[in-house]
């Protein structure tokens, strides 16, 4: 494919349909979705609405623009309707505002609790932007306590030493921090699932054995086609499951790896989905000059295809790992009074790669503001996007649609997106 049809008109793009993305981007026939596009079978089925596409295609560089108001599908339960999330969708959980693009779905996917007000819940959605709605692809079991698994457990087992609900979703959920990935290779949501519940009295509550609990990192999987949970149980050795590490799918180690620098644990380990075993890389050799380089709990990161580097932003400081050469470097160390440097909080923003500029966009919500990473140059640039404003609430959750090229906030049901260059 030439470099002009690659980087056809967006506005044509867009009436024909999505762009299918893939480490590139390729334009899916003219004819529109094909009976052999993975996107023509989803459930639920999704419509687009001419009028959304309408405004995408309109997007100027560096322009923004309101979408509307999404729609709210899916089959909802009396956990669902008890906290209005057939009216609401999930919403931004404190410290769980991650999500992650699904390439053959061409939506982005959103799980992970709260941190205990209005709910602690299981619950999985995906956001459709052509139809601009909110699907619930799994319904959440009973709610869960702050440190415990509720005021009723009637759904919950203990289960080959895992607490599970009888539906086979995790009994115990967590935040994601930025503990959330997404393998593209077997089509599965993955979650470092850990958090403050007292397991052990969960188990004897529940009538076992506290000493039969699987003690090593709660990993679990979600398959958005099949709408399943799984858990995993991978022997030792294994990385210590800290709160607000990082699980990042990269292509060239093929599997995702899981991150920490701090007390609790200095080191980049490698997880084999198939296998279900977990290797230390070792990354910078180890001890100080792993702790000097390595990006520390908080961090929000991306993985950059072209480059095959992960970037990660953490407070004011950016970071490089390089899968190749297992090698963490801090590239630059910024100040909060710099104007030169975004705050990279795994609560405040959020950060994805942009693949038609090959940039970083970093959305932070404390501030309202956009910026742009430029990984050859080093440097970080505050936008000034026109158009509509970003919307300003509290619960805001936001990703990058690389099929229609816009950074996407979602504030409840309001949709904002932001066209950062032209394809």
């Amino acid at each position: 494919m030439s470099d002009t049809s690659r980087h056809a008109d967006r506005r044509t793009v867009l009436k024909l349909a999505p762009l299918a993305l893939a480490g590139g981007l390729d334009l899916i026939p003219a004819g529109g979705v094909t009976a052999d596009d993975p996107s023509s079978k989803l459930e639920p089925k999704l419509d687009p609405k001419p009028a959304v596409l309408e405004k995408l295609a309109a997007l100027k560089p560096n322009q923004a623009v309101l979408l509307g108001k999404a729609d709210v599908v899916g089959e909802f339960n009396d956990t669902a309707k008890k906290y209005d999330l057939h009216k609401t969708g999930p919403k931004g959980r404190d410290f769980t505002i991650k999500m992650c693009w699904a390439p053959e779905r061409k939506r982005a996917l959103f799980c992970g609790a709260n941190h205990g007000v209005p709910h602690r819940l299981n619950d999985v959605w995906e956001f459709d932007l052509p139809s601009l709605t909110w699907a619930m692809l799994y319904a959440p079991d009973l709610p869960r306590g702050y440190g415990d698994l509720g005021k009723d457990t009637s759904d919950c087992e203990f289960r080959d030493g895992i607490l599970v609900t009888k539906r086979g979703g995790p009994a115990v959920i967590a935040h994601t921090w930025w503990g959330l990935t997404y393998d593209p290779r077997k089509k599965a949501l993955l979650f470092m699932n850990t958090w403050v519940t007292d397991r052990k009295k969960a188990v004897e509550d529940l009538g076992g054995d506290p000493a039969d609990l699987y003690d090593g990192p709660p990993l679990w999987a979600f398959f958005p086609g099949e709408k399943k949970w799984k858990a995993f149980k991978a022997p030792k050795p294994y990385p210590v499951a800290i709160f607000g590490g990082m699980l990042k799918f990269i292509p060239e180690l093929g599997g995702s790896v899981w991150h920490a620098n701090n007390w609790q644990m200095h080191g980049t380990w490698l997880h084999d989905f198939d296998t279900d075993a977990w290797k230390d890389l070792k990354a910078n050799g180890g001890g100080k000059p792993f702790e000097k380089e390595a990006a520390e709990p908080e961090q929000i990161g991306y993985y950059d295809p072209k480059r095959k580097i992960v970037v990660v932003q953490r407070h004011h400081d950016t970071h490089h790992y390089d899968p190749k050469k297992n090698e963490w470097k801090k590239v630059l160390t910024g100040d909060k009074d710099d104007g030169k440097s975004p705050y990279g909080h795994d609560a405040r923003s959020v950060v994805y790669h942009d693949p038609v500029s090959g940039h970083g966009l970093l959305v932070q919500f404390q501030t309202n503001t956009v910026w742009a990473y430029d990984p050859d140059k080093l440097t970080w640039t505050k936008l000034a996007p026109e158009g509509d404003p970003m919307p300003a609430g509290g619960k805001r959750l936001a990703y990058i649609d690389p099929a229609l090229n816009a950074v996407v906030v979602i504030d409840g049901t309001t949709v904002w997106a932001y066209g950062y260059r032209a394809v």
